[in-house]
Formats: structure tokens, C-alpha cells, sequence
């Protein structure tokens, strides 16, 4: 990716990089669920990014939240996420309802990708509700590389399902509402995906039964999480860390994490979303043995245990030595 100069508005708070954009246009596109299109303040052009790409936007008390881009990368003057609106949640999206009009202004992230489209001849894209955001560029980017692709899109009723009368145009495309269809048939997806890539994004009950269904076939899928996996962790213990560049060695206590501990101490972590599913901390591990805690990496990223996000992370072993 190309970097861009650094924007004169943009600032540096909680170890975050942020710019301020604005809310340029707003639009209900099924039941619950609105889109922003967000524009620089001076009109000019945003970030570059690709498609499975999020940013994270400041969500009021409710804290940082992280959206994936639907628009088209292609459009440098503008950004466009959706907002599945939970009035019972945990505050973000009750906030943008409320707060993200036209006119008004967020603080938002430089994108990130931690769901990016692997090149290949086929895939097979699985949604789930508001999981649809970033499938949609993804399949922009199947048709303009060649690809074949087939998207099975499932969601509570027809109109919770935004963008449905868009994807239905096309015939790769399956729509499944639960309250006619029924939850989405994943046996017979995975059974007929062949060596496609998978690519998967929606509630948690619908990523764990995919990667389950894969396991079992021994097929890799491609995961993005917005809210934590469920973790069965052992009780937290104390260990040391050590920088691999400074030398300095921290003692992580059972109530803290690495993150708070390098951050205290004067260290440059970046964080955002400190519950392992933005992967803005992710660092690199020297040596020593991981307590993997996050939703961003996959099985075999963790098997390697080269890598781990400081804000949810722990040790297994006595010590971790870390590259920075």
C-alpha cells in the first residue's frame, strides 16, 4: 500500500492514528441497519485501502468500534461503512444512530486489514446479517480479477438484509432468510466449495459452526470477528516480558495486560479496540511461549507463535521477549 503524507489534522490519542471526516450522506438500507458515507474535511481524497479493510471510529462513551468499508476503493474522495443499530448492545451503534448525521464529524481510523482477499481462481463467500459489508468489495474485486465466485447470504428476514435487492441481481448470488429458509446450510456450502477460498463474516454462532464445518474438512476459511471469540483460558498467571531491542524486562502482573503494563512504562504501543479483535497491537514475539486470546489470527498464525496482540494476550511461559 502506497503511504500517504501525513494529514496536518491528524493526531496521535491513545496510541491511535485518527483523522477527523465528516458524515457527508446517511441512508437507511434495511430494517436497522444505515450506511455513512464519510468524506475528508477540505473534500479531498482519504486513504487508500483494499477490500476487507475496516476502520475503527469513535463511538461517544460507548469507545471505538470497528466498521468495514463496503463502498468502492476505487473512490478515493470517500468512504462508506454500515451500522447494524442495537439499541441493547453495548453502545457504539445506539451512539452513530443517534450522532452520525449529515453534516456531523467522527473521528475515525486509516484503514486496516487484518481480512484481506487472497488471489485466487474461485471463492465462496458466507454472510451473516450485517457480515455483508465486507464481502460486497470483495466481490467487486472477484469479478474485476476473473474470478468465479458464489455468495450464500443469510440474515434474520429478507428486509433485515441490506443490500439484498443489489445482490439478487446476480446469480451467483443465494439469499436465505432464517424465518423462510431456515439457518444457512452450511454442510452442503463447505461440501461443494471444493478448493475455492472461503471467506466468512457475520455473528459469532455462524463463524464458529463455519470454522468448525472447515475443520472438519480440512479446509482454510478466512475470518473476521468485530466482537471477542469465546476464550477457554487458563486463570491469568504473572510472568516477565522482555524488549528484544531495548532490553528492558517488565513484570506483567495476573490483573493487567502487556499492553498496560508497556504503556505505563513508557513504552509506544499502539492499541484501539483492547478486546483482541482490531489487531492494531499485534507485535512480534522473539521467543517464548503464547496464551493466545485474540480473534484476529488464525489456527496456523497462532501454531507459529511469532505474533501476538499485547491487549488480550498473556504467556504460557515464564518469560516472552518481544520485538521491539
Amino acid at each position: 500500500m502506497t503511504e500517504l503524507a501525513q494529514d496536518p489534522r491528524t493526531t496521535q490519542t491513545t496510541g491511535t492514528t485518527e483523522l477527523t471526516v465528516r458524515v457527508a450522506n446517511r441512508r437507511d438500507e434495511a430494517d436497522g441497519v444505515f450506511t455513512l458515507e464519510l468524506t475528508a474535511l477540505d473534500g479531498g481524497e482519504l486513504p487508500g485501502w483494499a477490500a476487507g479493510a475496516h476502520i475503527d471510529v469513535e463511538a461517544g462513551p460507548a469507545g471505538v468500534r470497528q466498521y468495514s468499508l463496503c463502498g468502492d476503493p476505487a473512490e478515493r474522495d470517500r468512504w462508506r461503512i454500515a451500522v447494524l443499530h442495537q439499541p441493547g448492545g453495548r453502545g457504539g451503534s445506539a451512539y452513530l444512530h443517534r450522532a452520525a448525521t449529515p453534516g456531523s464529524e467522527l473521528r475515525v481510523s486509516v484503514p486496516r486489514n487484518n481480512f484481506e482477499l487472497v488471489t485466487a481462481p474461485e471463492y465462496v463467500f458466507v454472510a451473516g446479517g450485517i457480515g455483508i459489508t465486507p464481502i460486497l468489495p470483495m466481490i467487486t474485486a472477484a469479478r474485476a480479477a476473473g474470478a468465479r465466485w458464489r455468495l450464500f447470504y443469510g440474515g434474520r428476514t429478507r428486509a433485515h438484509m441490506a443490500f439484498a435487492d443489489r445482490l439478487a441481481a446476480h446469480p451467483e448470488v443465494t439469499l436465505l432468510p432464517q424465518d423462510s429458509d431456515g439457518l444457512l446450510p452450511l454442510a452442503r456450502i463447505l461440501d461443494s466449495a471444493g478448493a475455492a477460498a472461503v471467506y466468512c463474516c457475520g455473528p459469532e454462532p455462524l463463524l464458529d459452526a463455519v470454522e468448525k464445518e472447515c475443520a472438519a474438512r480440512g479446509c482454510t476459511v478466512h475470518i473476521e470477528r468485530f466482537t471477542p471469540r469465546t476464550v477457554t483460558a487458563a486463570p491469568n498467571r504473572a510472568f516477565e516480558v522482555r524488549l528484544a531491542g531495548s532490553g528492558g524486562v517488565y513484570r506483567v502482573g495476573e490483573r493487567r495486560s502487556i499492553a498496560d503494563v508497556l504503556i505505563a512504562a513508557g513504552i509506544d504501543v499502539i492499541t484501539s479496540c483492547r478486546e483482541g479483535t482490531c489487531g492494531t497491537c499485534e507485535t512480534a514475539v522473539v521467543s517464548g511461549e503464547i496464551d493466545h486470546r485474540d480473534s484476529v489470527l488464525t489456527a496456523a498464525e497462532r501454531e507459529r507463535g511469532d505474533t501476538m496482540m499485547l491487549c488480550v494476550s498473556r504467556a504460557r511461559s515464564e518469560v516472552l521477549v518481544l520485538d521491539l
